[in-house]
C-alpha cells in the first residue's frame, strides 16, 4: 500500500474504492495490483495452521499407555473406551464454541481470533502433558478444543487473502498444513513419549520427564506453537472495517457514494439470507462431516491397532515405531502437496480428484488387516506406503470441501459459515475417537468370530463410513455454488 495518497482514496477501477485506513481494503488493493502468489502470507498461514493442528492427534500414539498408567481401566480390552473419551474431549469442546468463534471473526476480524487460538494451544497443550489423572487430561483437552476457534477463521482468511485463481492453492495449503499436523503431531508423540525409558542417558529416572512421561511431546509442540503465534501476529487483517464510519462517508465523491450505497444495500440483503437455507454450503458441510468422522476414527484406530499386541490382531509396535511411521507419512504428504497435487488438480479438477481419492481409500483400507500378517522390512515398507497414501487421499478430500464451503458464501458471512462448518465437524469428530475406540475394543473381544474377526471388523467399519461419504459426494445431494 505504499502508493496510497495521505488524504484521498486510490481508485483503481471506477467501480472499486479503497479506504486508506482499512486493512481489508489494503489486502484488496494488493490483490488487484499484484497477480502473483503472496508467498510470505501463505507461509505464515501454513505455519499458523500447522501449529494448531499438531496437538489434535499427537496424543494417539501414547494414549494407550497413558490410560494404562492412570489405572482407570479394569481390563486391557477396556483401554480403548477410555482412550476414545479423551480423544473426543477436544472435538466436543470445539463443537460447543466453533459457531461463536466464527461470529466473532466476522464482527471483530479474523486476526484476533487466530492469535487467541494460538495462545490457547501453547497453554493448554502444555498443561495436558502434566496431567496426573484421567479427569485432568479430559479437562485440558476439552478446554483446548473449546477455547481454540482458529481453524474456521483461517479457512475464510485463506480465501480472502489471495486472488480467485490462487484460492485452490491457498486452501490446499490449509488442508496440507492440517493433514501434515495430524501426522507429524502423532509422530512427535510417538517418538518423545516416555523419554526416560527410551533415552535414559538424556532423561534419567527421577527427572521431570520421568515423573511426567508424556510431557516432553506436549512441551515440544507448545514450543513450535510459539512460532505459529509469531506467524499469526504478522498476518494482515482481511475484514473491512470502514463501512458506516464518518471518515468513510466523507472520503467518497458523489459517484463513488452511489456505488458504495448500492454495495451496502446488497450486503444488507445478503446478510438477511439465512446460511441454513444455503444448500451448497449445508450439503458440503454434511458430506464433509461424514469424511471427517472417518478420518478422526482412523487416526485413533491406526495408533491403537499399531501398538496393541499381535495376539489381539495388532502390530506390537512401540510408540517410537509409530512415530517413525508417521514421520515418513508427513514427509510424503509434503512431497504430494507441493509436487503431485497441483498438477493432478489442474488436470482433473478438485472435485474429481477428491472422488477418486475416496474410492481408493476404500480399496486401501480393505488391505489393512492383511498387513498384520507381514513382518520385518516388508511390514515397514508396506505400512509406510499405506499410511502415506491414506493421508494423501484425505488431504485431497479436505481441500475440495474447503473450496466448496468458502465459495458458497460472500466474504461477510465466511466466518459464520466456517463456524457452522466447524461446529458440525467437531460434533462428528467428537464421535470419531469414541466410536473408533469402542469398535477397536469390540473387535479385540471378537477376534475369534467367524464373520469379520478382530481387525477385519475394525477396518470394515471405517470403509462403511467412507462409502457413505462417497455416495453423498454427488448430485443430487451435493449442491455446488453457482
Amino acid at each position: 500500500m505504499e502508493d496510497y495518497s495521505s488524504s484521498k482514496q486510490v481508485l483503481l477501477k471506477k467501480e472499486k474504492v479503497y479506504h486508506e485506513n482499512c486493512s481489508g481494503c489494503k489486502v484488496e488493493y494488493r490483490k488487484d495490483t499484484q497477480t502473483g502468489i503472496t508467498v510470505k502470507i501463505f507461509i505464515s498461514v501454513w505455519i499458523t495452521t500447522l501449529g494448531t493442528a499438531l496437538p489434535i492427534s499427537s496424543i494417539f500414539p501414547f494414549l494407550y499407555f497413558m490410560i494404562r498408567d492412570f489405572h482407570i481401566a479394569k481390563r486391557v480390552e477396556d483401554i480403548g473406551y477410555y482412550a476414545g473419551c479423551i480423544g473426543s474431549a477436544f472435538m466436543l469442546g470445539r463443537a460447543l464454541t466453533a459457531y461463536l468463534w466464527g461470529t466473532l471473526a466476522d464482527r471483530y476480524g479474523r486476526k484476533p481470533v487466530i492469535i487467541f487460538g494460538t495462545v490457547v494451544v501453547v497453554i493448554f497443550n502444555t498443561l495436558f502433558g502434566l496431567s496426573t489423572n484421567f479427569w485432568m487430561a479430559m479437562s485440558m483437552r476439552f478446554l483446548l478444543g473449546s477455547l481454540n476457534g482458529l481453524l474456521g477463521p483461517i479457512r475464510a482468511y485463506a480465501t480472502e487473502v489471495c486472488r480467485p485463481e490462487h484460492q485452490a492453492f491457498g486452501l490446499s495449503l490449509i488442508s496440507a498444513a492440517w493433514g501434515i499436523g495430524l501426522v507429524i503431531g502423532p509422530a512427535l508423540g510417538g517418538l518423545l513419549a516416555q523419554p526416560a525409558e527410551k533415552y535414559p542417558s538424556l532423561f534419567p529416572q527421577g527427572s521431570l520427564f520421568a515423573t511426567f512421561p508424556y510431557f516432553l511431546p506436549c512441551l515440544c509442540i507448545s514450543i513450535l506453537s510459539v512460532a505459529s503465534l509469531v506467524a499469526s501476529v504478522l498476518l494482515p487483517e482481511t475484514l473491512h472495517t470502514h463501512a458506516g464510519t464518518k471518515e468513510g462517508k466523507e472520503a467518497y465523491g458523489s459517484d463513488e457514494k452511489e456505488i458504495m450505497q448500492e454495495s451496502s444495500t446488497k450486503t444488507v440483503l445478503d446478510s438477511k439470507e439465512s446460511l441454513w437455507k444455503n444448500w451448497p454450503l449445508i450439503s458440503s458441510v454434511i458430506v464433509y462431516c461424514v469424511f471427517s468422522l472417518h478420518d478422526m476414527a482412523y487416526s485413533e484406530i491406526f495408533s491403537l491397532w499399531a501398538v496393541s499386541p499381535r495376539k489381539y490382531g495388532g502390530l506390537s509396535f512401540s510408540t517410537a515405531q509409530v512415530g517413525q511411521i508417521l514421520s515418513f507419512t508427513g514427509i510424503g504428504l509434503l512431497v504430494f502437496q507441493f509436487t503431485l497435487y497441483p498438477t493432478i488438480e489442474r488436470m482433473l479438477g478438485y472435485l474429481t480428484v477428491a472422488r477418486i481419492a475416496a474410492v481408493l481409500t476404500i480399496l486401501l483400507l480393505s488391505c489393512y488387516p492383511s498387513i498384520a500378517q507381514l513382518s520385518g522390512l516388508s511390514l515397514s515398507l508396506v505400512l509406510n506406503s499405506a499410511s502415506i497414501l491414506k493421508n494423501a487421499f484425505s488431504l485431497a478430500i479436505d481441500t475440495s470441501f474447503f473450496i466448496l464451503q468458502n465459495n458458497s458464501v460472500p466474504q461477510h458471512q465466511r466466518g459464520t459459515a466456517n463456524g457452522i462448518s466447524m461446529t458440525a465437524l467437531s460434533i462428528f469428530k467428537a464421535f470419531g475417537p469414541a466410536a473408533g475406540g469402542a469398535v477397536f475394543s469390540w473387535g479385540q473381544l471378537r477376534r475369534n468370530a467367524s464373520f469379520l474377526p478382530g481387525s477385519n471388523m475394525i477396518f470394515f467399519f471405517l470403509n462403511v463410513i467412507e462409502a457413505m461419504g462417497l455416495f453423498m459426494f454427488f448430485r443430487p445431494f451435493l449442491g455446488l455454488p453457482g
